[in-house]
């Protein structure tokens, strides 16, 4: 079942920049669909390892990253998370956007993270 504390625990582990503990929240068949990609949803990642791979490489690009959640609903099986995600990167320079997760659960875990986000250029 989806309920605010669990939202809040994914959102404390992605701020912690902890991969095993964002990847707990995922089904080990989970979907990515990364907002930026050549097909209609993006690019997307299969399974807990590619996710793991994503995810990894994002977090070691980043000296800090935090997700603030701006408005979180839930209905049936989905969560709709707007968030403010900004970040301070390694190399140099941030980032500050606003994007939207679509979650979608089968029990307590993500069977698939559409991300949505504005592109500031």
């Amino acid at each position: 079942m989806i309920t605010q504390e669990l939202l809040n625990k994914m959102f404390a582990a992605y701020n912690a920049l902890d991969v095993e503990a964002v990847l707990d929240f995922f089904a080990d068949d989970a979907i990515f669909d990364h907002s930026t990609g050549p097909e209609i949803y993006g690019l997307r990642f299969e399974g807990k390892p590619a996710i793991r791979e994503i995810f990894k490489q994002a977090f070691e690009s980043v000296e800090h990253l935090s997700y603030e959640p701006v408005d979180t609903r839930i209905v049936g099986n989905k969560a709709y998370c707007e968030q403010r995600r900004r970040s301070k990167l390694k190399l140099g320079g941030s980032s500050d956007i606003m994007i939207i997760d679509i979650l979608t659960f089968r029990d307590d875990k993500i069977v698939h993270k559409d991300t949505f986000y504005k592109n500031r250029v």
